[in-house]
């Protein structure tokens, strides 16, 4: 029986380290706080989107690591504030707005897990190795 747990528990690890490394969720939650902020504009909401755009951007650039510690972060607090708002009434938690509302608070704690594992588990010694094997941006070349 201990067998039967054993993929399974290895699946669903590296699903959450696929879903850390990615650099689309924090993208994806960038672009709900967006939708939801934007008009009227509320200031301190949008702050979460450049700094989750340039944790996506870190992830392209061969950071992963430091990405998921930074999309779990920021994602985290934006919940956290998301949270304390006033709570509306039944009739508006079901519309639009309300489902995008719900909808990006889910995926901020679907970044936090993700990101807080990939960062607490992730190494940085392969995670170099790898960078200098793509060497994107011709950083590691010794020309």
């Amino acid at each position: 029986m201990a067998s039967d747990s054993e993929p399974s528990r290895s699946s669903l690890m590296s699903t959450v380290k696929a879903w850390g490394t990615s650099s689309m969720p924090p993208m994806g939650l960038a672009t709900l706080i967006t939708a939801l902020h934007w008009r009227p504009l509320q200031v301190f909401p949008m702050v979460f989107t450049p700094l989750l755009m340039f944790s996506s951007y870190l992830n392209v650039a061969g950071f992963k690591i430091d990405s998921a510690g930074m999309t779990a972060a920021f994602s985290g607090i934006y919940v956290l504030l998301a949270s304390r708002r006033r709570q509306i009434s039944l009739r508006n938690k079901f519309n639009v707005r309300g489902v995008v509302r719900g909808t990006a608070m889910g995926l901020g704690i679907a970044n936090v897990i993700a990101g807080g594992y990939t960062y607490a588990t992730g190494d940085r010694k392969i995670e170099e190795e790898e960078r200098r094997e793509r060497d994107r941006w011709g950083a590691y070349s010794k020309e």
